[in-house]
């Protein structure tokens, strides 16, 4: 990879692929959940390596609820595991691990392994891992309405008082990413070319790489070409090219 290459502050991850993955050696799609899950740390590495500093990646969406009850099930074992190897994981690697998404429709079991993960790992400095488990980004913004609807009614504010003061800093700050700065690129693997209600506010002035390869079989070469492409956009936000 090019050493003169800019570098995203913030990379957002869909891993999609893992299903076809399996079907395409012939194994239950459970196995290719597994093995994408595996593939998370180097990735991680590989990441943090290039100087990335934030990773956000999407686990499992409000809408894979829709899924047959069993993978369902096996998806919330496999969530759970991982939570458990993550905590081995943070510590090994100095890596900071938070779940983003809605943490009530969730298990009181995987409720309690994210509390312990995010407790034990929140001084780490190194990588800063965010993984979206049953989130959705109109929920997202859904819930951070509730939530600056319930603090005005604390603080006795009016409704007329309150549209004066919603602002775009005031509806990032109630979401689930909001001391966490905006990605700056998005990848999706496995060929699909959409964000499927992924980080959809946060996601305005990203950059979105395609590939067509599976997530198991992402690796840091195909990390390596997203970032040649990052590096080769012109981020203007809005604005004119400057000279």
């Amino acid at each position: 990879m090019n050493k003169n290459n800019k570098i995203p502050t913030h990379l957002a991850i869909i891993l999609d692929g893992n299903g076809r993955w399996a079907k395409k050696r012939g194994l239950p799609r459970n196995f290719g959940h597994l093995k994408g899950c595996d593939n998370v740390e180097p990735v991680c590495k590989a990441a943090f390596d290039i100087g990335i500093k934030y990773v956000t990646m999407y686990a499992f969406s409000t809408e894979n609820w829709k899924r047959p009850q069993s993978e369902v099930d096996e998806l919330m074992k496999l969530l759970a595991k991982y939570m458990k190897d993550a905590m081995k994981l943070s510590v090994k690697n100095n890596m900071r691990v938070r779940i983003i998404g809605d943490k009530t429709g969730l298990s009181d079991e995987l409720n309690n392994l994210i509390a312990e993960l995010e407790e034990l790992s929140k001084d780490f400095t190194g990588l800063q891992l965010q993984i979206a488990v049953n989130y959705g980004g109109r929920d997202d913004i859904r819930r951070a309405f509730k939530n600056i609807l319930i603090k005005a009614e604390k603080e006795r504010c009016s409704y007329s008082e309150l549209a004066e003061n919603i602002s775009e800093e005031l509806i990032s700050k109630n979401l689930d990413t909001a001391d966490i700065p905006d990605p700056d690129l998005m990848i999706r693997t496995s060929g699909e070319q959409r964000i499927s209600n992924y980080l959809i506010w946060q996601l305005a002035y990203a950059e979105y790489y395609f590939t067509d390869t599976l997530w198991p079989d992402f690796s840091k070469k195909d990390l390596e070409e997203a970032i040649e492409f990052y590096s080769g956009r012109d981020r203007r936000f809005g604005g004119l090219k400057k000279g």
